[in-house]
């Protein structure tokens, strides 16, 4: 494919198949992401309309590049269009010297013969210049126009023209016009569009580098132990519940579980967390990721298409492969560009040869020739596509996983974000904060007590007080009698004391009097902390206030996505007080607390009927719901196959400065679209009416089909370049 004509040709072929739902080419990309009723037509049929539009549809593995060395943008075609380009550029010079002997008398003679200027254009033009001609004529059989048709037509005519005035100058003399020849012309203006083609394949070729990247990190080989025996196998051939050994400094070859062992993961290109993850018996371990120091064994449960870096790569390639709403309108205009530049071109010949100066058919011919050139359908083509390429593969560089070119420019709108408090702006895990004891207890002797009996507990809070005394390397003593109290706490007896654990109701009940903690119980609850009491033989001994601390990124976060210009809002199921506390050390006002998942929904609702563009930001699990009604889902801190589906963002990492990094990058590459649309646009509007020579009456100025053919290459390299800069730009 060569423009958006090319593109629109082949989605409007493949739509006209029965069970077609949809059909988007991508032309940065070379690839087609159908949508199809498996049980109305077939991927044979699918190729069949590429090839019955005029076009060759090439295989694609399930993850990874074109698997055809003709793919777009593949070596074989940057050096294929290097050596045309070398050749038609020298022979261009040649042809352009012996055009002009009263410039260069220094070229030799022979040079200055018409029959061999039209020996060197030929090659040029028939040879070096057949992918354009071969195109033309493949649009013409399917009555289609697209770029080729422009270069062929506007080269055909200028060789053409030349070769009748070297051939049978006699002919133009006889009436009253000087013969020209613009051999030279035509052989610049294929040597100068292939080498934009050139420039064009170098940079889409780097558009896509994220993909390759991610598919590059899949190992080879895994080392698995089978009946007892280590042995490498290729990775192809490792089953679920495989136990695989990984060595210090390899790559880990499939998701699975850690059986034994302790070491350090990179996981970074996964998740862009520069840190090293511990891992140790139980935790997962992700494929492709780093094994940094120790040895470890782990058991495989996800291979092939269904590892996290398989669907993280097949995400990134269906987002690159979409399209983006801004892009319509330039599909719009594309649909109808080249048959009027080609109409435009005709009236330019027409009016030139009526009403130009002589001589007239010169004057004629090259503005003809200009205006043909100089159209550029390719910038159309590419603004948008580029841009979405370049941005999701950024993103997912950074762990960001945006689902298509749809979401990206969604996000963009957003004013309203609702953050879920658990495991989003919290860490997820309740901790013990504070303690406070009386005088006949120390902090260390109130948490072993409290933890020895909290050790019978399932509660999470009771969870969290024997983490802390683990922490502190405390001996924690043995529970003589334990028992539950529904609802209100524990007691138990202990190294011959009798201990109660509980609320303040729990306490009351049983005449245990806490007034001289009271001033610190309601700092505690202010602070949307769980207070739980502790008395030992009936009297009081001392707090511990429990609560699910905020994440250290949070505060950062929050301040990032109100730089933006969002407003922020806590959308949780916590109690009211709790979640309160939280926005306030966040410095979120609005709080919507005790909100179960369906009331979620309903909220999301309710602010898209006020006119808000919502973002629910949520765990990509129980918030799925919310998830899927928000304007964007973002799902943050995991790689769980729910988030990939009701998610449009996927984060993997749990910073919630991502947020942050998700939409600063949303913003910047719409803002590179619209730039290159502009200019495009601009670049077209402009650059036509001069080429048809709308300044020779007044300036006597006149575009040179050579100069045209040297802006149309250098539009496309500039809208493509201009997406790159997306790879430079500091995103957060």
């Amino acid at each position: 494919m060569h423009c958006a004509s090319c593109v629109l040709r082949i989605e409007k072929s493949l739509l006209e198949i029965p069970g077609v739902l949809s059909a988007a080419v991508n032309l940065a990309s070379g690839k087609a992401r159908v949508e199809y009723l498996s049980g109305k037509t077939n991927a044979a049929e699918l190729r069949t309309a590429v090839e019955r539009a005029g076009y060759k549809a090439l295989e694609i593995p399930e993850t990874g590049e074109v698997g055809d060395e003709d793919a777009p943008s593949s070596g074989k075609e940057v050096r294929s269009l290097k050596t045309r380009f070398i050749a038609a550029i020298l022979l261009a010079f040649v042809i352009f010297f012996g055009s002009m002997p009263h410039w260069f008398p220094w070229v030799p003679r022979f040079l200055n013969s018409v029959f061999v200027l039209w020996a060197l254009a030929t090659p040029v033009q028939f040879v070096l210049g057949w992918p354009f001609l071969r195109g033309a004529w493949l649009a013409l059989r399917h009555r289609r126009a697209d770029m080729n048709t422009l270069i062929a037509v506007g080269t055909l005519a200028a060789y053409f023209y030349s070769s009748a005035a070297a051939f049978f100058p006699s002919f133009f003399t006889r009436a009253g016009i000087a013969p020209a020849l613009y051999f030279d012309t035509s052989a610049f203006i294929i040597a100068l569009i292939l080498l934009g083609r050139l420039l064009e394949a170098r940079a889409r070729g780097r558009t896509s580098e994220a993909i390759r990247r991610l598919v590059g990190l899949q190992p080879r080989t895994a080392r698995v132990v089978r009946d007892g025996v280590e042995s490498d196998i290729p990775v192809d051939e490792v089953r679920p519940g495989d136990l695989i050994v990984v060595r210090p400094g390899e790559r880990i070859p499939v998701d699975g579980i850690v059986e034994d062992g302790r070491s350090a993961v990179d996981e970074s290109m996964i998740s862009g967390e520069s840190l090293p993850v511990r891992k140790s018996a139980g935790d997962e371990v992700i494929g492709a990721t780093m094994n940094t120091t120790g040895s470890f064994r782990f058991r495989a449960t996800k291979v092939g298409q269904d590892t996290v870096l398989a669907q993280i790569i097949r995400l990134v390639e269906e987002a690159q492969s979409s399209k983006a709403p801004i892009q319509r309108l330039a599909d719009t205009i594309a649909g109808y560009f080249v048959p009027a530049v080609v109409l435009i071109a005709v009236v330019t010949l027409a009016v030139w040869w009526i009403f130009g100066p002589e001589p007239k058919i010169s004057n004629g011919l090259l503005s003809f020739v200009a205006v043909l050139i100089i159209a550029c359908p390719c910038a159309l083509g590419l603004a948008t596509p580029t841009a979405v390429m370049v941005g999701t593969g950024r993103g997912a560089e950074r762990g960001i996983l945006i689902k298509g070119g749809e979401s990206l420019e969604t996000v963009h709108r957003i004013d309203t974000i609702l953050l879920d408090k658990t495991g989003t702006l919290t860490r997820g895990r309740p901790e013990l904060t504070d303690l406070v004891t009386s005088v006949d207890f120390s902090e260390s002797e109130l948490l072993s007590l409290a933890a020895a009996a909290e050790k019978r507990s399932e509660h999470p809070l009771g969870q969290a007080v024997v983490r802390a005394a683990g922490l502190r390397n405390l001996d924690i003593p043995e529970v003589a009698e334990f028992r539950v109290i529904e609802g209100r706490g524990l007691e138990a007896l202990i190294e011959a004391k009798s201990v109660l654990l509980g609320n303040a109701a729990l306490m009351s009940d049983r005449g245990v009097d806490f007034g001289i903690f009271d001033r610190r119980s309601e700092e505690f609850l202010d602070e949307g902390k769980t207070v739980i009491f502790v008395a030992v033989d009936g009297k009081p001994a001392g707090l511990l206030a429990v609560a699910d601390p905020l994440k250290d990124e949070s505060v950062e976060a929050v301040k990032a996505l109100k730089k933006l210009g969002l407003e922020a809002v806590i959308v949780t199921g916590d109690h009211r007080k709790t979640a309160v506390a939280i926005g306030r050390k966040l410095g979120i006002d609005r709080v919507m607390a005790e909100v179960l998942p369906a009331g979620k929904v309903e909220e999301i609702r309710q602010l898209q009927q006020a006119g808000r563009k919502v973002a629910m930001v949520g765990d990509g699990i129980n918030d799925a719901p919310a998830l899927a009604q928000a304007d964007v889902g973002i799902a943050i801190g995991t790689g769980t196959d729910v988030a990939l589906e009701a998610s449009d963002i996927t984060l993997m990492s749990d910073d919630l400065r991502a947020v942050a990094w998700a939409i600063d990058l949303s913003k910047k590459t719409i803002r590179v679209i619209r730039q290159n649309l502009f200019w495009a646009f601009f670049y077209n509007v402009v650059g036509i009416p001069v080429a048809a020579g709308v300044l020779f009456p007044f300036f006597g100025l006149r575009l040179d089909p050579v100069i045209a053919a040297a802006a149309m290459a250098l539009s496309s390299v500039s809208v493509v370049s201009n997406s790159l800069r997306l790879r430079r730009m500091r995103i957060g």
